[in-house]
């Protein structure tokens, strides 16, 4: 399926691949290319054929530049553009609660609002010379819709320092910070983009929707009530054939066939 700023396809692994293609704005995140974006990943979610998703650019230089700035510059009704900012809480939520892992494949800049958008992802597979930021205070924005990602997901002084200062930090300082999950060199990304999604795809898919799924329902849980969500959803998977079948193929030293049940 190719539309008109992103782009999907699934290969016979169960990969999804969402691919932002919008060059002559850097894949700004517009209305039209994030209403793009969340009918491609609603897509996927449905598509039981899908075992990992991953979430890249057509151009290699940039992921995407983030929020469409002229669009919060215009002079369109207030009320308008609040109804539209649903858009983000929408795609971020439908990351999280996808139940399939998502690679956010980053070749080149992610910056501000598609910042966010990597944060939500599950991992990040960073180019050497990928750069990730909040540059948006720089021109009068704050990162009102990303601060509650970033600060899950990095340090508060740092946190802090990303989004008043404006300032980039390149793939390696991201990998430092935990924020990446590998850094490699432009040559070796697609070699390591299919090692990680064969790996991701061999897994039980019925597993790691209930996992994925629980993750995402207790992230913000106080803990008992963490622990009793999570001791029901273990009750419910040691009712699933795949773990019977996992723990046979283990013992009979083979590949597991997962029935998804």
């Amino acid at each position: 399926m190719t539309g008109d700023k992103v782009n999907y396809d699934v290969d016979d692994r169960g990969v999804a691949s969402i691919v932002l293609d919008d060059p002559a704005t850097r894949n700004a995140l517009s209305d039209a290319l994030v209403d793009e974006l969340l009918g491609a990943l609603e897509r996927a979610r449905d598509d039981e054929a899908v075992r990992v998703v991953v979430l890249r650019s057509g151009d290699p230089k940039v992921f995407s530049s983030g929020g469409n700035l002229k669009a919060f510059a215009d002079d369109g009704p207030l009320l308008a553009k609040y109804a539209g900012l649903d858009r983000f809480p929408r795609l971020y939520r439908l990351l999280g609660g996808l139940g399939k892992p998502i690679v956010c494949a980053a070749e080149g800049d992610v910056l501000a609002g598609a910042f966010g958008i990597a944060l939500a992802c599950d991992l990040i597979i960073a180019t050497d010379g990928a750069r990730f930021g909040c540059p948006e205070i720089n021109v009068g924005v704050f990162p009102f819709m990303i601060s509650a990602l970033i600060y899950r997901s990095v340090p508060r002084s740092k946190a802090n320092e990303l989004m008043m200062m404006g300032e980039l930090i390149s793939a390696q300082e991201a990998k430092r910070l935990d924020i990446v999950n590998s850094v490699v060199p432009a040559a070796d990304f697609e070699a390591e983009l299919q090692r990680v999604t064969d790996r991701l795809a061999s897994r039980s898919p019925l597993l790691m929707r209930l996992g994925k799924d629980a993750l995402d329902a207790t992230r913000d849980m106080p803990l008992e009530d963490a622990l009793r969500y999570l001791r029901s959803q273990l009750a419910l998977a040691f009712a699933a054939e795949d773990i019977k079948e996992g723990v046979a193929a283990f013992s009979e030293k083979r590949k597991p066939v997962w029935a998804g049940k």
